[in-house]
C-alpha cells in the first residue's frame, strides 16, 4: 500500500468514527426515555441477568470464624433442610425455603432485612412478637409443627442466619418493600374453585401432583404434608398473592411466573385452600383476639362470633 493509499485508508477510518458517534449523540438526544431505561437497566443487572436486590447481604463465604459463623451456617442449614434438619420440630415435608426460596435472599418472600424489623405488631396474634416468636409461628403453622425452645442452639442458629443476611440494610428499617407480596384481589364470594382445578391442571399439576403431595419436585400443598389451618398459605389472598408472583417456577401451561391474572390466581387459591383437606391447628379460634381478621381468615375466631 502506497504512502497516499494509506492515508486515505486512515481517513476513511477516521469519518466513519465520527459519523457514527455523531449518529449516536443524535439519536441519544432524540430517545432519553429509551436510553435513561437501558441504562438503568444495565445498572440493577447483575452479571446472572437478574435485578439487584437494594441490600443484598455478605457472601456466605464471608461469614465470620468461630462459633459466630458456625451458627450462621448452621442457620442457613437449617432455612434450606428444615425438615430432615430439624425433624424433631417439623411435621410435615416442608422446609423454610418451600416458600423463602434461595435460602430467603433475592428470592420468594425474600427475608432479607428481617432481623431489622422486630420486634413488630402482629395482629393475627394480637401483640407484638419477636423474630423468635414469628419463626415458631411458621414451626407451628406452615410446618404444623412444634415450637424451637427460644434459648435452643437451633433457635439461635436461625436468628443469627437472618441477622447475617439483614446486615447491610439500614438500623431502624421499619418496611420490606422489596419483599412486600400484593395479596390476591377480587370478590371472594365469586371465586370459582372449579375454574381453579382446571388450571391447577394445567400450569400446576406437573411439580405439585395431582393429590397435591409435591410427589419429588414440588411443594405439599394440601393433605397431612403440607402447612395446616392456621398458616398464612392457608388464606387465599395470600396464595394468590403468592401464585401470581411467582408460580409457575417454569412455563407451564401456556403460563409463567406473573402471568396469572387476578381472577385465576384466586380461583387456584381457592381450589387448593377450599376444596382440600389439610391439617387442622388446635388454637386457631384464639386469633386476632382483637376481632380484625381478615376477609379471607380459613376459619371462624372467638373475637369474630363476639363482635357478631
Amino acid at each position: 500500500m502506497s504512502k497516499k493509499e494509506a492515508i486515505y485508508s486512515i481517513t476513511a477510518i477516521l469519518v466513519t468514527l465520527v459519523l457514527g458517534f455523531s449518529f449516536l449523540y443524535l439519536y441519544v438526544k432524540a430517545n432519553p426515555n429509551e436510553t435513561e431505561t437501558a441504562t438503568a437497566s444495565m445498572e440493577e443487572s447483575q452479571t446472572t441477568g437478574e435485578p439487584s436486590h437494594p441490600y443484598l447481604p455478605p457472601s456466605m463465604d464471608e461469614v465470620p470464624d468461630g462459633e459466630e459463623g458456625q451458627l450462621i451456617k448452621l442457620g442457613e442449614k437449617y432455612h434450606n433442610e428444615t425438615s430432615s434438619a430439624l425433624d424433631g420440630y417439623v411435621g410435615n415435608k416442608l422446609n423454610c425455603t418451600s416458600c423463602h426460596a434461595n435460602g430467603g435472599v433475592n428470592g420468594s418472600l425474600d427475608l432479607v432485612g428481617v432481623a431489622k424489623t422486630y420486634p413488630q405488631y402482629n395482629s393475627r396474634a394480637g401483640r407484638d412478637v419477636t423474630l423468635e416468636d414469628r419463626i415458631n409461628g411458621c414451626f407451628v403453622r406452615s410446618m404444623n409443627g412444634k415450637p424451637l425452645p427460644k434459648d435452643s442452639q437451633e433457635m439461635k442458629a436461625m436468628v443469627a442466619y437472618y441477622t447475617y443476611i439483614s446486615q447491610n440494610v439500614p438500623d431502624g428499617t421499619k418496611e420490606r418493600p422489596w419483599a412486600s407480596l400484593k395479596k390476591g384481589q377480587g370478590d371472594l364470594a365469586t371465586v370459582n374453585a372449579e375454574a381453579g382445578k382446571e388450571l391447577y391442571n394445567k400450569a400446576c399439576i406437573t411439580c405439585h401432583g395431582e393429590g397435591g403431595d409435591g410427589g419429588a419436585l414440588g411443594t405439599p400443598l394440601w393433605g397431612d404434608n403440607s402447612y395446616n389451618i392456621g398458616a398464612g398459605m392457608a388464606r387465599v389472598r395470600t396464595a394468590a398473592g403468592f401464585i401470581q408472583a411467582y408460580m409457575p417456577k417454569s412455563p407451564m401451561g401456556g403460563y409463567e411466573a406473573g402471568s396469572f391474572t387476578d381472577e385465576e390466581a384466586m380461583n387456584i387459591a381457592a381450589y387448593i385452600n377450599k376444596l382440600q383437606q389439610r391439617p387442622d391447628f388446635a388454637k386457631k379460634a384464639y386469633d386476632w383476639p382483637k376481632g380484625d381478621a381478615p376477609d379471607d381468615a380459613a376459619y371462624e375466631t372467638l373475637a369474630g362470633k363476639k363482635q357478631q
